[in-house]
């Protein structure tokens, strides 16, 4: 069983990037995996803005990372790149602090035209992070993401393709389970 973090780099509570990344989250569980949830929107503003690298929080963000075998990060995409608030976070984060792990990065958005953000702004980040390996990502289009009180719904398309790239996340993890979700 591995240990996987979850990321959040969205701004708000309520966000479909949230709701994404717990859709992902479950199927990881059911899979056998540790997973944990991050949301940098709960880290305190200033010590993020100021670059608090000291500050207990984060710190503890970076020791959750450094614990993690695996990191899943989801992002809404805003004028072809992603969020800022993650940016903030990964600059506080150590240089390697992906090194030797495997990342699947997931990003939501409200056009096509944002799709490549994920490859062309997020990639290289998490590159220069030393990232292990990092497994094809995916956008999904906020209108792909609904909530029916609590439950998520996910349209079928997209759900079939989340599913897909979190069992290549699963498989290329670490003492991954042999069985995976179905």
């Amino acid at each position: 069983m591995a240990v996987v973090l979850s990321v959040s780099g969205s701004p708000s509570a309520t966000s479909r990037t949230g709701r994404l990344l717990r859709h992902v989250d479950a199927r990881l569980a059911a899979g056998g995996h540790e997973v944990t949830s991050l949301a940098v929107r709960d880290l305190p503003a200033e010590a993020l803005l100021r670059a608090d690298f000291g500050h207990p929080a984060i710190i503890d963000a970076a020791a959750r990372f450094a614990r993690a075998d695996g990191v899943v990060i989801g992002t809404p995409v805003y004028k072809a790149a992603y969020s800022g608030l993650l940016k903030t976070l990964l600059d506080l984060l150590p240089q390697y602090a992906l090194a030797g792990k495997t990342v699947l990065p997931l990003a939501t958005g409200g056009s096509t035209a944002h799709v490549l953000a994920l490859d062309y702004a997020l990639r290289p980040v998490l590159t220069s992070m030393g990232a292990a390996h990092i497994v094809p990502g995916w956008f999904t289009l906020d209108t792909d993401i609904t909530a029916d009180g609590d439950r998520t719904v996910i349209a079928p398309g997209s759900a079939e393709a989340l599913a897909q790239v979190a069992d290549v996340f699963a498989a290329a993890l670490p003492g991954r389970v042999s069985v995976l979700a179905s």
